[in-house]
């Protein structure tokens, strides 16, 4: 069971989830970033590698048998929070064309840089598997 947390009086959030109470297994993934399976980045965009964090994201996550639907939780590390901000639409249509309609609790931080020194953005995520129905 997954249910979105929205306290009472509160504005309900644009594109993210305030609180999620859940109950199944739950799947991490280390801190994700943007380059290929080969571990190499394509792009020195802040879309492009987002795009394709994503997209190592859902791979991971079905690799656990879990689907988009099933985050719960990510933070998120960039190195340029202006450009950030900046693509705000940009980013909107790249997580709903890789991972839908889904708005999990989610966290920015900025960071000055990753461990990869290309790497412009970096995903930790959680997601939980819901048992099924008995």
């Amino acid at each position: 069971m997954k249910q979105a947390l929205l306290p009472d009086g509160w504005v309900r959030p644009s594109g993210y989830s305030n609180g999620i109470m859940a109950t199944g297994t739950l799947v991490f993934t280390a801190g994700v970033i943007g380059w290929n399976a080969n571990e190499e980045f394509e792009s020195d965009d802040f879309i492009d590698q987002l795009r394709q964090t994503l997209l190592n994201t859902r791979d991971i996550l079905a690799a656990a048998g879990a689907a988009p639907s099933d985050i719960v939780r990510m933070t998120w590390y960039v190195t340029d929070m202006e450009e950030y901000t900046a693509r705000l639409k940009e980013i909107g249509a790249v997580w709903r064309e890789v991972l839908g309609r889904t708005y999990p609790c989610m966290a920015c931080i900025g960071v000055s840089r990753l461990v990869e020194k290309r790497a412009l953005i970096e995903i930790e995520t959680t997601a939980v598997i819901e048992e099924p129905a008995l």
